[in-house]
């Protein structure tokens, strides 16, 4: 399998060469999406072996994420591997999320860290714990941590699915149209790495995104 592994990065120069090095163990090519930073995060990517896509202003992770993933299509890759820059993933869970997408009818891996979340801050783990219930029930599969951004998501989804979110509720999005197009969605336990990072997410205001996403999608039906 052919895979290409796309890390969305916002001012991430701190760890990105790092991770790069770690996931090129497993994974020779790596896809460095620079959402707008500010710091050397563009230099210090290109000079680890990423091919860097830039965006001079940040532009969200949804516009970041759906551009890497043409570019993978593009390219003739089998499927993609979505990271989080900041070290939150760890690239050693790589080779078991490759193994589970083995199976022909399994459309995307998703990583799960809900049954040992470590230092998962609380309010990010109540709004895991909801999302991923009501996303299972829509799916009608158990996906026990949907918002976890490391997965592996097949390009033949991706050549059958238009996405139109901007922002972090893509993720929810992506998992919703790939159920429909009857592909099964495999979770595997990872490692929960939380360093004291800042998050991004603003439950109250994600949680929102993703029930107005939810909603267009069913009166798009």
């Amino acid at each position: 399998m052919k895979i290409c592994v796309i890390i969305p990065a916002f001012n991430e120069e701190k760890t990105i060469q790092g991770l790069i090095r770690s996931v090129k163990r497993f994974v020779p090519d790596v896809l460095v999406i620079n959402d707008g930073s500010s710091d050397r995060t563009e230099e210090l990517a290109k000079a680890a072996g990423a091919v860097v896509l830039d965006f001079k202003h940040n532009v969200g992770k949804g516009k970041v994420l759906k551009d890497g993933f043409d570019y993978a299509v593009k390219n003739n890759y089998d499927a993609v591997i979505a990271m989080d820059a900041d070290g939150q993933h760890s690239p050693d869970d790589i080779v078991k999320i490759i193994e589970d997408a083995a199976p022909p009818k399994v459309g995307i891996v998703v990583g799960n860290r809900m049954a040992a979340p470590g230092e998962m801050p609380l309010s990010r783990f109540i709004t895991n714990l909801f999302m991923s219930l009501i996303l299972s029930i829509v799916c009608r599969q158990n996906i026990p941590d949907t918002q976890c951004g490391f997965r592996l998501i097949k390009c033949e989804v991706l050549r059958k699915t238009r996405l139109f979110s901007l922002n972090y509720e893509i993720e929810s999005e992506l998992l919703i149209k790939t159920s429909r197009l009857g592909y099964r969605i495999v979770s595997v336990p990872i490692k929960s790495v939380y360093e004291g990072q800042l998050s991004l997410i603003n439950p109250i205001l994600d949680t929102w995104r993703f029930l107005i996403m939810s909603c267009r999608i069913l009166i798009t039906k």
